[in-house]
């Protein structure tokens, strides 16, 4: 049985026993040159000199690496202008229609295919991240995140498990990891520069980069060992790099050709072929550099439930899962998503961070026509996503995967600066600048009514405590104050009025029974027990601007507009964290559980058990508000 789980006996024999892919495009006798042409992808005999190449998929916008799976047919590419990563098939009668299988990169710089465990691998270089995903673009995870600058090339080793990349950022360096992301080691990071070219010399276990800066080509043991030259400092500018047999093919930028040598001298350089709009990447198109091997998640997916990585350490794979999601205790199964989350509004649109995970990707949700988003909350019994749209004059709710995209609120509403979601009694309250009140209507958007409309200047942050049937509210007006209401607007109270400037952002702890600020003006966090004593600083350091605020178990989280980060900071130790960093126009912000197959949130599920553990004190507040809020309603 070969899915057993990593705690099984069986184990593929290293090395792996390899024989070549069956062939997808007729027989060859000489190699053919792939190559990434920006505008489109071409082919080229590197036999013939001076041969015309073939366009195998034109009309492109910014193709930079390309790479194939020779047994399966199928042409990948990286367009840095679409910010996608894309595929073709090609067999012995052309190019298939292109299809978009990674959309939502910055600047996919490398790309490599493990043609044994049926993966797609790729660099960016903007959000200096490595990821991984299924051939068809499907379970994407992060590998690595941190320590990268300028990551560009990446090269595959799946017989033997491990990866390789470049980085021409600061610290210029090459690296290798395992392909399921573990055993990551530095190889190279003395007399580089900016090594762009890299290729893995599978049958004399060797690898070879060309530096542009330096201007050659060394090669090194698959541990960084016996650094030797291969060609000295005289290349113009050499971009990507391939090999097969007995030389190396490279592209350069300045002569717009591809060259070759002898791979153990360096001697006998030729032009292969030349006149090339923008050569990019290149890779030699034969099966012999792609053997298919007896691969382990080639069976029953090795009992993986998600991504099955091919490992340098036994068994030689890893179950995996997709990026903010975590595996279970057995090392096999994933869970069915995230359960914390951070959900994030930027000016034009809206993201979600899984907090299970120390990755902190951002994934934008796939919601259309987001204007100026400002706030943002989330129902935990449903799964709506709310936000408010100052540009449109709106309040709009969509699933957390863009679906059922609604309107909720869209009459007599100016500058909606918050909104709070009372899970409980399944109302729906805003804050609005422009019209300086507090609303509520039911979440579908009927049953509207103003709450609070008198003595309000800048009323911005919201949030409700519906177990208490209370809502809290900042107004960053002449007078700068936090205030308390029920929820049906009565019994209001001022909680705060001293030491304030611009309260932008609050939350509360539930469980503490205390209240949390951001100021913006006076660059402060600040906390104080909810029955307005213990008022003291959290964070007084390194605040500019503070705008979007929210809290979950241990953690404040904030948005910053000059930083252009989110933060974190833990309410007792006060240590800090980056979530985010360098994203510009961030708004709102919501950290939140939840639990979407139990229908409810912790908080949900705390809340219930705290009104029943102590009902007779929470009864009559509770209920008396909400039969308020429902007769006026």
């Amino acid at each position: 049985d070969l899915s057993l789980p990593p705690s099984g006996s069986w184990l593929p024999p290293p090395p792996l026993r390899c024989l070549p892919s069956p062939t997808c495009c007729g027989p060859q006798l000489s190699p053919l040159l792939l190559y990434a042409n920006r505008r489109d992808l071409r082919l080229v005999d590197a036999a013939r000199d001076k041969a015309n190449a073939t366009v195998v998929v034109g009309g492109l916008e910014d193709a930079a690496a390309v790479d194939y799976v020779y047994a399966q047919g199928l042409i990948y590419w990286s367009d840095v202008s679409e910010e996608a990563i894309k595929r073709t098939s090609f067999n012995r009668t052309g190019a298939g229609a292109a299809q978009t299988v990674v959309p939502g990169l910055a600047a996919p710089d490398g790309l490599a295919c493990d043609w044994l465990g049926l993966k797609l691998y790729w660099t960016d270089s903007d959000t200096n991240r490595i990821e991984v995903a299924e051939l068809d673009g499907s379970l994407r995870k992060v590998l690595f995140w941190q320590e990268l600058d300028q990551p560009r090339a990446i090269a595959l080793d799946p017989e033997r498990g491990f990866m390789y990349w470049t980085d021409w950022g600061e610290v210029p360096k090459i690296e290798r990891a395992g392909m399921d992301g573990t055993n990551r080691s530095l190889l190279v990071d003395q007399d580089i520069h900016w090594p762009n070219g890299l290729t893995v010399d599978y049958g004399q276990q060797k690898l070879y980069w060309a530096d542009a800066k330096h201007n050659f080509i060394h090669r090194c043991n698959l541990d960084g060992s016996s650094r030797e030259v291969v060609v000295k400092g005289e290349l113009p500018h050499p971009f990507a790099l391939t090999l097969y047999e007995d030389t190396l093919f490279w592209t350069d930028w300045n002569t717009h050709s591809i060259h070759s040598c002898r791979k153990q001298t360096g001697r006998d350089q030729r032009i292969v072929h030349s006149h090339i709009f923008s050569p990019m990447d290149l890779h030699v198109f034969s099966p012999k550099r792609q053997p298919v091997c007896d691969s382990p998640c080639s069976h029953g997916n090795a009992g993986c439930s998600h991504l099955c990585l091919l490992s340098p350490s036994r068994p030689f794979y890893r179950c995996a899962c997709p990026t903010g999601v975590q595996l279970l205790e057995d090392g096999q199964t994933c869970r069915d998503g995230a359960t914390q989350m951070l959900l994030l509004a930027r000016r034009t649109d809206l993201r979600q961070i899984s907090l299970d995970t120390p990755d902190f990707t951002d994934v934008i949700l796939q919601v259309d026509d987001i204007r100026h988003a400002i706030a943002i909350d989330y129902d935990p019994v449903d799964g709506y996503v709310y936000w408010t749209d100052d540009d449109v004059k709106a309040i709009r709710r969509a699933r957390l995967d863009g679906s059922d995209a609604q309107f909720v609120v869209t009459s007599q509403v100016s500058h909606p600066d918050g909104i709070a979601v009372d899970w409980i009694a399944r109302n729906l309250y805003w804050t609005d600048t422009g019209t300086d009140r507090i609303e509520v209507t039911r979440l579908d958007g009927t049953m509207r009514k103003i709450l609070i409309s008198e003595d309000l200047d800048e009323p911005r942050a919201i949030v409700l405590d519906p177990v208490a049937g209370y809502m809290y509210w900042t107004d960053w007006g002449e007078v700068p104050k936090i205030e308390r209401a029920d929820l049906d607007g009565l019994e209001r109270l001022v909680m705060v009025n001293t030491s304030l400037g611009w309260p932008n952002g609050l939350a509360l702890d539930y469980e503490q029974r205390q209240i949390y600020w951001g100021d913006a003006k006076t660059d402060k966090i600040e906390v104080m027990n909810m029955n307005g004593t213990g008022r003291r600083v959290l964070v007084e350091d390194k605040l500019p601007h503070i705008f979007g605020f929210s809290l979950l178990g241990d953690f404040v989280y904030w948005t910053d507009w000059q930083r252009r980060s989110i933060e974190r900071v833990h309410k007792r130790t006060a240590e800090r964290e980056f979530i985010i960093d360098q994203l510009p126009d961030l708004m709102g912000l919501k950290a939140t559980h939840l639990h979407r197959a139990a229908g409810e949130s912790a908080d949900v599920t705390r809340g219930r058990g705290l009104a029943r553990k102590h009902l007779l004190s929470f009864v009559p507040s509770f209920f008396l508000s909400l039969l308020a809020v429902g007769k006026h309603l």
